[in-house]
């Protein structure tokens, strides 16, 4: 088999296995979008200075948790600060606010 024979049986290997997996893709691609509408709430509702997560839950209109978790992994890619804290709540920053 020459190459590119080959290159077309992997051409359409790859399109039988897109279609097959229409609906996951579709799915994974749904939330993905969901996600990244929720990480664009926060980045709006964290403008300005520091703030505790009960603080951009009530600006972003969120769960708690939902935010706890996403500034979690926002924290872990380094998109977002610990600043200090307020009472028991630590706050956090957007890092491209902080490196200004």
């Amino acid at each position: 088999m020459s190459d590119k024979e080959k290159a077309k049986e992997r051409i359409e290997i790859l399109k039988r296995v897109r279609e097959e997996r229409k609906e996951s893709v579709e799915r994974t691609q749904a939330y993905l979008k969901e996600q990244q509408a929720i990480r664009k709430q926060l980045r709006q509702a964290m403008k300005g200075g520091p703030k505790t997560i009960p603080e951009i839950a009530e600006a972003a209109q969120l769960p708690s948790s939902k935010v706890l978790w996403h500034v979690m992994s926002m924290k872990k890619y380094d998109l977002v600060r610990e600043m200090g804290m307020e009472a028991e709540y630590y706050q956090y920053q957007l890092a491209k606010e902080v490196d200004k």
